[in-house]
């Protein structure tokens, strides 16, 4: 009996053991199992398994290794014709790298205090680079433009000073210690034409527009110093702007009347040998007695040609002003500027004394050009020739017409 059940054991432990059924349940393939293959459905193409890397055994198939397939109307790659290769193009030649530029102060270029110094050991002025057609905008550094500044500021105002406020000075002397010309035989009670209305009417016009050139350009120079603080910074601004504009559109004026102003009297102005006579006596102003004279004496005639002549370059000159660079650059607007400056302070100066012996120096002078008619008395004083040229006329004229009235 114990020999049968020991035989019974030892032939169970030789029976292999059966696979135990699958459990409801899902479960994953393991590590280490591979998962089963489903049997493909009827009708199915058989695809043969790709054959993996040699040596990784992952990826996409490698090349040669395309799968085949028994799907019936596709082929596969190796199957398919292969169209022709097309060279591949050349690849372009790489350009060489080129460096960066420098930057603009840096390009070889010395500084602008080198610059400087050199361009004002040679006289030169400093320019810069621009992209606006007008080249002037690129001056940086004029040296003669420090040379105008100076001008302008210093030497104009002393200049200015030393000749309007001099003028001034002699002129109040002159009246303190002459008094007013009198005439020497008093008024006669007939008088005679001196200027006409033309003659009148242009004059008033040159003075008048040259008063105020002469205030409103006066104000660049002294204004500053000396309205400014009195009037205030408002006051003076709109009286700047004002007289600015007065002094750009009065110049027109100007010019026209010493243009007519020429043509009227130049003839009348002509030196002479009789104006070295009225110099060494004085003029009248001086001493006793008058010096013969035409209808303009040596000092009428001074004041004419300074009119004419300083009045003809004051204008031109502040024509450069007016319309900038049209004829001339900056070196010749600086010029202009300062010809411009000069003379009119002088000619403001020599135009003081002559309204002084028109008006308060001399008795009568001013009905010359108030009313055109002076005395006679008062013409023989200080114009006895024109006077005797005059009275020859009127008698040839009156000679003339009494001949006429005789003969009818």
């Amino acid at each position: 009996m114990m020999r049968t059940t020991l035989a019974l054991l030892a032939m169970l432990a030789a029976t292999p053991v059966l696979a135990q059924p699958a459990s409801t349940q899902p479960a994953g393939p393991s590590a280490t199992q591979a998962p089963q293959q489903q049997p493909p459905h009827p009708g199915a193409p058989e695809v043969q398994a790709p054959v993996p890397e040699a040596g990784a055994g992952r990826g996409a198939p490698g090349a040669g290794q395309v799968p085949a397939t028994t799907e019936p109307g596709r082929t596969t790659p190796a199957q398919q014709p292969v169209a022709p290769q097309q060279p591949a193009a050349a690849a372009p030649t790489p350009a060489p790298a080129q460096p960066a530029p420098a930057p603009f102060g840096d390009r070889g270029q010395p500084d602008a205090a080198e610059l400087e110094l050199m361009a004002t050991l040679r006289g030169e002025r400093i320019s810069g680079r621009i992209s606006i057609p007008n080249q002037t905008a690129a001056n940086l550094i004029q040296p003669a433009g420090r040379s105008w500044r100076e001008y302008h500021n210093v030497t104009l105002a002393w200049v200015g000073g030393i000749a309007v406020l001099g003028m001034l000075a002699i002129l109040a002397v002159f009246y303190f210690t002459r008094g007013r010309i009198r005439m020497e035989h008093g008024y006669s009670g007939r008088t005679i034409t001196r200027f006409n209305i033309l003659e009148r009417a242009n004059h008033w016009m040159v003075a008048s527009c040259f008063i105020i050139l002469g205030l409103s350009g006066l104000n660049l120079t002294f204004g500053r110093h000396l309205l400014l603080p009195i009037i205030g910074p408002e006051a003076f601004t709109a009286l700047s702007t004002w007289g600015k504009l007065a002094h750009n559109f009065l110049a027109f004026p100007f010019t026209l009347g010493i243009v007519v102003m020429l043509l009227l009297w130049a003839k009348d102005n002509i030196p002479n040998k009789l104006d070295i006579v009225w110099f060494r006596m004085g003029g009248g102003l001086v001493g006793k007695g008058h010096p013969p004279a035409g209808r303009f004496n040596a000092g009428q005639k001074m004041v004419f040609w300074m009119t004419v002549i300083g009045g003809g370059l004051v204008a031109a000159s502040g024509y450069l002003l007016v319309f900038p660079f049209t004829v001339t650059n900056i070196e010749g607007q600086q010029w202009a500027h300062m010809a411009h400056s000069l003379i009119s302070v002088l000619m403001i100066a020599g135009i003081l004394a002559h309204i002084y012996i028109g008006s308060l120096g001399m008795e009568h002078a001013f009905d010359a050009m108030g009313s055109g008619q002076v005395d006679i008395n008062w013409a023989r004083d200080h114009h006895s020739l024109w006077v005797e040229e005059e009275l020859a006329k009127a008698r040839a004229t009156v000679a003339k017409g009494a001949k006429a009235a005789g003969a009818d």
